[in-house]
């Protein structure tokens, strides 16, 4: 028994060994910081854009005189904090 169990244990130290180290940790993030800011500037030029159509949308549904727009610019007033947010909360859970 007692020698199963060193076995066990022997293999389980072996795969702690195939784990990355902190060199592949720190080449993963400088990876990632390198590609975030261009996804993170696409995301906001395509968050831009449908915010503004968006605006327009509810504008031309103003000015034409449809009723209860009230959900329409909840949605898209929040919509809009969610985006800005969101941005936020991704480069602190990156870490960048």
């Amino acid at each position: 028994m007692r020698f199963i169990l060193t076995v066990f244990c022997f293999l389980l130290m072996v795969g702690a060994f195939a784990q990355p180290g902190i060199t592949e940790m720190q080449q993963a993030q400088q990876n990632l910081s390198s590609s975030f800011f261009s996804a993170f500037d696409c995301a906001l030029v395509i968050a831009t854009l449908l915010g503004l159509n968006g605006a327009i949308k509810i504008y031309h549904n103003w000015q034409m005189g449809k009723d209860r727009i009230d959900a329409d610019v909840a949605a898209w007033f929040f919509a809009a904090i969610f985006i800005t947010l969101s941005g936020a909360f991704l480069r602190a859970l990156f870490g960048i």
